[in-house]
C-alpha cells in the first residue's frame, strides 16, 4: 500500500504494515471502533490498543484505549507489567530507600500516554507504608498539574502484610523492592494546543513523600522532590501526495 510505504518512511518503521481494506481484519477480530460516526473520515479505524506477545508468539496480555486519538506506548505498558526498560534513569537520594527514577520514552505527542517510573528499594529491616494506611504517612507520588499534562492514576503493587507484635498492629507495607508506575498523556484536545504551541520539551515535577519504619523506630515523614523532561514532537498529519513514486 503506497500510503503505508510512505508513512514507514517517513517515520523509520521496519515492521510490517497491514492495509485493511475495507476494515475486513478489524471487523473480523471486533476490533471495530463503532464510536466514530459513520460520516466522519476516520471511519473504518479499528480500537487503538497493544497486544503483547512471549518469544514463542503466544500472547500474554493486551491493553487497549478507548479514544482513537490515545495511544500508550509500548514502552509504558511494558513498565507497568513490571518488565525491566532499557532507558536513562537517575538515582535519587532518599532516606532509607534506594529510588531509581525514569521516563518510559524520551518524546511524546498530544494523545501520546507515557510513564513516570520509580523504582523503590527499602533498606534491609525497613518498611514504608502502602496506599490506605491510616495512623501513618503511606507512600504518595504526586504530580504538579500544569497546561497540556494529563494527570492519570499511579500504579502501586500489591502490597506486603506486617505485624507489629509490641501494638499488636497489623498493616499494609512494602518491605521488598517495588515499583510506582504514574501514567501520563500530552492533552491532545484542541484546548491545550496553544500550551504547546512551539514547544520542543515539557519539564515535570512532583513529589514522593512516605513514612519508613523499622521494627523499633518510625522515622520522621519524608518528601522528596522529583524532576523529569521529556521532548514534544508535533502529530504526523502529512499524508502521501497522489503521483508519489512510493506508489
Amino acid at each position: 500500500m503506497p500510503v503505508l510505504a510512505d508513512f514507514a518512511t517517513r517515520r523509520g518503521i521496519t515492521f510490517p504494515l497491514l492495509s485493511d481494506t475495507g476494515s475486513a481484519v478489524i471487523t473480523r477480530y471486533g476490533l471495530l471502533n463503532t464510536t466514530v460516526a459513520e460520516n466522519s473520515p476516520q471511519r473504518g479505524i479499528p480500537h487503538p490498543g497493544t497486544f503483547i506477545l512471549d518469544a514463542k508468539g503466544v500472547v500474554t496480555s493486551r491493553v487497549f484505549e478507548t479514544a482513537y486519538q490515545e495511544r500508550n506506548t509500548v514502552t509504558s505498558v511494558l513498565a507497568k507489567l513490571g518488565s525491566k526498560i532499557d532507558v536513562a534513569a537517575k538515582k535519587v537520594a532518599s532516606p532509607h530507600l534506594t529510588l531509581t527514577t525514569y521516563l518510559t520514552d524520551s518524546s511524546a505527542a498530544p494523545g501520546t500516554h507515557f510513564s513516570v517510573v520509580i523504582d523503590v528499594t527499602p533498606a534491609k529491616g525497613v518498611h514504608v507504608y502502602a496506599p490506605g494506611v491510616t495512623g501513618y504517612k503511606p507512600i504518595a507520588l504526586t504530580i504538579n498539574p500544569q497546561n497540556a499534562l494529563v494527570i492519570r492514576g499511579a500504579q502501586f503493587p500489591a502490597s506486603e502484610h506486617y505485624y507489629f507484635k509490641p501494638l499488636d498492629e497489623h498493616v499494609a507495607v512494602y518491605q521488598k523492592p517495588f515499583r510506582i508506575v504514574q501514567d501520563l498523556e500530552v492533552d491532545p484536545s484542541p484546548a491545550a494546543a496553544p500550551a504547546l504551541a512551539d514547544r520542543t520539551a515539557m519539564t515535570i515535577t512532583g513529589t514522593l513523600t512516605y513514612q519508613a519504619c523499622d521494627d523499633k523506630v518510625c522515622f520522621n515523614p519524608q518528601t522528596v522532590p522529583l524532576e523529569w523532561t521529556i521532548g514534544l514532537k508535533a502529530l504526523d498529519r502529512e499524508r502521501a501526495k497522489r503521483g508519489d513514486p512510493l506508489r
